[in-house]
């Protein structure tokens, strides 16, 4: 397995035209979660992904599971819990680029997730165990259980890469600043965009704030920095990586998680740590031009086409 990652995904209800909710009568549905994306991104670019999770034993945790089964990912390691229903969300555009979120999550059956859902074994297997800092905002057995994921990984020596995606409304700042920062401690790669930095270590240059991040522990640090590409750093290269314009942001959401399938796919292809954060930057451009979550994340030979036709556009200028 070149990938393990594990954490919650929804079925995401969004209306057919733009406006406040109340005035919806009509709703498109997708499968959406932040590790699930990645895990769905890195099987597209053709390497081994598998999610861990529990979901309902119901209509919409079946057809999660199906979904992101179908797109190649490993999910033998999914629980269908029958005395909790799968988590919902509903996202709507109020206007050309303002979206509003609104989860029904509490109590969902990921937010069940505990150590003993965990194989040691499996993650053993794998190159790299990915998580973010949306699970262990869940609950104290979801805590409890990405700290068991990292502690086999590291018992195994698997890298462990943490992406903080930090989620405001689901625990107190202060709460947050705790658990994630002990998460930068025990990672060995960390995936900040700009905002998280700041909300962590306070205002300060990428460069700055990617040496805090490194003294806390982390041993490379990609910092995200939106459309303008990413700051890189750890004991072999820093840099930055220029990001790639696009015609139209028409779902921002996802992006990060593309970014970060973008990067780990350059890895494990041996990719110097400029070309795979480049190759991040260009799976979260392609993320932003599609609706939904993984619609936008590409195969292999695209994204090889949407770098080589940028770079070239760049050269032609």
């Amino acid at each position: 397995m070149d990938v393990v990652t594990l954490g919650e995904t929804m079925m995401l209800f969004t209306p057919d035209n733009p406006g406040p909710m109340r005035y919806a009568d009509r709703f498109s549905n997708r499968v959406a979660g932040a590790e699930s994306n990645v895990a769905i991104g890195l099987a597209r670019l053709g390497f081994q992904s598998g999610w861990i999770s529990r979901l309902g034993d119901d209509e919409f945790g079946k057809k999660i599971n199906a979904f992101i089964r179908g797109e190649g990912v490993d999910t033998s390691q999914v629980i269908l819990d029958e005395t909790a229903d799968t988590g919902l969300f509903f996202k709507e555009k109020l206007a050309p680029g303002e979206w509003r979120v609104k989860y029904y999550r509490q109590g969902s059956a990921a937010s069940r997730l505990k150590p003993g859902d965990v194989d040691e074994s499996y993650i053993a297997e794998a190159n790299y165990l990915h998580v973010t800092g949306i699970t262990p905002a869940l609950s104290d057995s979801c805590y409890e259980t990405v700290l068991t994921a990292i502690d086999y990984a590291r018992a195994h020596g698997v890298n462990v890469v943490f992406d903080p995606n930090l989620r405001r409304k689901l625990w107190p700042d202060h709460k947050a600043r705790k658990v994630l920062t002990e998460l930068v401690q025990k990672a060995d790669i960390v995936l900040p965009g700009i905002e998280e930095a700041e909300f962590l270590f306070g205002n300060g240059t990428p460069e700055e704030l990617a040496r805090t991040f490194r003294e806390k522990g982390a041993s490379t640090v990609i910092l995200k920095l939106g459309g303008t590409g990413a700051y890189y750093l750890n004991n072999a290269a820093e840099g930055y990586a220029e990001g790639f314009e696009v015609p139209e942001v028409v779902d921002p959401v996802g992006a990060g998680d593309g970014f970060s399938a973008g990067v780990l796919s350059g890895l494990l292809d041996g990719l110097d740590m400029k070309d795979a954060v480049q190759r991040g930057n260009a799976v979260g451009a392609m993320v932003v031009m599609a609706p939904g979550d993984v619609e936008g994340l590409p195969e292999k030979d695209r994204l090889v086409d949407f770098i080589t036709n940028r770079n070239q556009s760049d050269v032609e200028r």
